[in-house]
């Protein structure tokens, strides 16, 4: 059974300069997760995720516990599903 949902999340604390969106494609690729990834001019981080929500929840995971990411707090809202294939860093 495919149950995917898709997760729009901005992500606020020290996540630029960090490795983060090098750590999430390489993380989600390897989960078989979709969407993107791109740093914004506040100095927060952008993302749009796409698969299952147990594999959504182990990415995040995994970026929380990288040795200097420190994610202060997260927002995150549900979004219709789109059609795509890869994982990739805008």
């Amino acid at each position: 059974m495919d149950n995917k949902i898709r997760r729009h999340i901005i992500f606020y604390g020290r996540v630029q300069g960090v490795g983060f969106r090098y750590y999430a494609v390489n993380k989600a690729r390897q989960l078989g997760l979709t969407g993107w990834v791109k740093n914004l001019y506040d100095g927060s981080v952008e993302m749009e995720v796409q698969g299952e929500e147990p594999k959504i929840d182990e990415l995040i995971l995994f970026l929380e516990n990288r040795q200097y990411v420190l994610i202060e707090n997260l927002d995150a809202k549900s979004m219709p599903l789109e059609t795509e294939y890869d994982f990739y860093e805008k």
